[in-house]
């Protein structure tokens, strides 16, 4: 079955005036003579990117598209009309979003996050910015300390909303963020807590065992090369510690922590030092 607004693999069923003609073994899409890649002939199988023109006809193009129904993606707007604006989707057929799938206003040159979805009533490729309206609430494939893929959509009084695995959302809170986070970055996160209601936290930084060990050998490895003192303690800023390391400060003050107990380093307000061989002994 030919899926509209995704890629198929379909075959070269025959050659026409405006382009060849492509079939799943039911329907048939044209495909224009430009986006035919050179050596393909009749009855062999090609991928395209599937639309449906004004008049009703499938098309194919392999052109890239940014993305495809049911992804989530950061597109610019290129016009704008009263009841809705065109968003760039990479090839030469842009999306709709019309004005009641508008969460705020769209403005032309602006890019924003948004879901592709088919028109129910014709199969017309949409889109639309009210994210909320396609997130699943419930059913996660994952559990906490898990690593997921996120999508930054856009910043809140708490911090950043962020789409999850494509699927469902979440929030990164400012005190998670350590460095510049702007909407549209894909980014790789772990999910911090799911909360009873459902509501899902997020952290750019794995946690647990598994993420201490790594960072005891990291500060060990600095502390080496920086000739066995490193600047950086208790009382140091978070922003200096991520700076340094890419671990946030509660991160940080276990690692040292632990570090310490095993009689590696010692510890001050403002800096960590390798203990030596001879204090070891």
């Amino acid at each position: 079955m030919i899926e509209i607004g995704k890629y198929n693999e379909l075959r070269i069923l025959s050659k026409t005036e405006a382009g060849l003609n492509l079939t799943d073994g039911d329907k048939q899409v044209i495909l224009p003579y430009q986006y035919v890649p050179k050596g393909a002939e009749i009855g062999d199988n090609i991928r395209v990117f599937v639309f449906i023109q004004k008049d009703g006809r499938l098309t194919g193009t392999t052109q890239k598209a940014y993305a495809e129904v049911g992804d989530f993606a950061f597109l610019k707007v290129v016009s704008d009309g009263e009841d809705g604006v065109f968003m760039d989707l990479g090839i030469d057929k842009d999306v709709y979003v019309p004005n009641r799938e508008q969460k705020r206003p769209m403005q032309k040159g602006y890019k924003y996050v948004v879901y592709l979805y088919l028109d129910e009533n014709n199969g017309r490729l949409l889109a639309s910015s009210k994210l909320y309206d396609f997130v699943e609430e419930d059913g996660f494939d994952f559990e906490e300390g898990d690593e997921v893929s996120l999508l930054i959509t856009e910043e809140t009084d708490l911090g950043y909303n962020a789409i999850i695995n494509n699927t469902y959302i979440g929030l990164l809170y400012y005190n998670e963020v350590f460095h510049n986070v702007q909407p549209g970055e894909r980014r790789k996160g772990w999910i911090k807590k799911i909360r009873v209601e459902g509501k899902i936290d997020l952290t750019l930084q794995p946690s647990g065992y598994g993420h201490i060990l790594h960072s005891k050998e990291l500060v060990l490895k600095e502390l080496k090369k920086s000739g066995g003192i490193i600047e950086l303690g208790d009382k140091s800023s978070p922003e200096d510690i991520y700076h340094r390391f890419q671990i946030s400060k509660s991160a940080f003050k276990k690692t040292i922590g632990s570090l310490y107990k095993e009689r590696l380093i010692v510890l001050s307000d403002d800096s960590i030092r390798l203990i030596t061989d001879d204090e070891a002994e």
